[in-house]
């Protein structure tokens, strides 16, 4: 997942990434290396070429608030990014220390709220993108949606998933810098070791990605499904972190009223409600060659 040098890394590869006419430097067709050169960056910066050599090499690792804040501009980092880059600088003494790991719980208020919402797909994810609760319209929309799925594996391990998102690489991507904004400095962490793990080994697509270092929370957009019964969806989704439950996020799905995604979630809706109507009937229904239930009503004694 690193080199031990996360810093150096991520600075030498949001360097290549920024052309020299990005920042208003002239280019030249002999440029031996993608992006800007170190020397570049240290004088957009405002700082020496010596000391930010050292800074990607990893030999100085904790560089002031100013200078972060100066290198953050000159490689024109988005506010989620440059919040990565100083946590990243932040010394070993200070970044935020877990508690061990324990089981994720949802509150049963939130369970309760989701399951009353017939129409409106929602589900709770987990610190790791796995999901908590979900209710029944978000299991009808995708079956990866259930209680006990990681929806990040989900969307680079099960080739279902690249139907269902219409802009499953525009999604993917998404994904990926949203679980970094999520890491944060903690990489070496044991529960992100594992699943991030696999997911390099497993997926060529994830490793590309990881390996591009991009931080992004976003917490609402639009995303474009295909779903099997009801064709194709273009849906809003919205993140809501939920107050009391560190880690833990409440995502919903919408349509935009009278659209014909709209019409389509509704007939969804009806749809999931009629299997649940006949899932609720199959368990009321007594087994074949079943004994009927004794009678619990007081009955009057037989008259002679």
């Amino acid at each position: 997942m690193a080199t031990g040098n996360r810093l150096g890394d991520f600075l030498r590869s949001r360097r290549e990434r920024v052309g020299p006419r990005d920042v208003g430097l002239p280019g030249g067709a002999r440029r031996r290396v993608p992006g800007l050169r170190r020397e570049e960056v240290a004088l957009l910066a405002g700082i020496s070429a010596e000391y930010y050599l050292r800074l990607e090499q990893g030999r100085d690792k904790h560089p002031s608030e100013q200078v972060l804040d100066s290198i953050a501009r000159a490689l024109l980092l988005e506010p989620d990014t440059a919040a990565y880059l100083h946590q990243l600088a932040r010394p070993p003494r200070a970044a935020a220390r877990r508690d061990p790991a324990r089981p994720e719980h949802v509150d049963e208020g939130v369970s309760a709220l989701i399951g009353n919402w017939t129409t409106t797909p929602a589900l709770v994810h987990g610190r790791l993108m796995t999901t908590l609760a979900a209710n029944p319209m978000a299991v009808a929309l995708s079956p990866y949606f259930a209680p006990g799925v990681n929806t990040l594996r989900a969307a680079f391990l099960e080739p279902e998933m690249r139907v269902f998102h219409r802009d499953w690489e525009a999604m993917t991507a998404k994904a990926v810098a949203y679980v970094r904004s999520l890491v944060g400095a903690a990489a070496d962490d044991p529960e992100l070791i594992e699943p991030i793990g696999e997911l390099s080994v497993r997926s060529e697509r994830f490793r590309t990605l990881w390996a591009r270092q991009d931080v992004h929370r976003k917490t609402s957009g639009r995303t474009a499904l295909r779903h099997p019964r009801v064709g194709p969806l273009d849906l809003r989704y919205e993140k809501l972190a939920l107050p009391g439950s560190p880690g833990q996020m409440l995502i919903t799905y919408h349509a935009d009223p009278g659209s014909e995604s709209y019409e389509r979630l509704q007939l969804l809706a009806r749809l999931a409600d009629d299997r649940l109507s006949r899932t609720t009937a199959r368990r009321a229904s007594p087994t074949p060659g079943t004994p009927p239930p004794p009678a619990t009503g007081r009955t009057s004694p037989a008259r002679p």
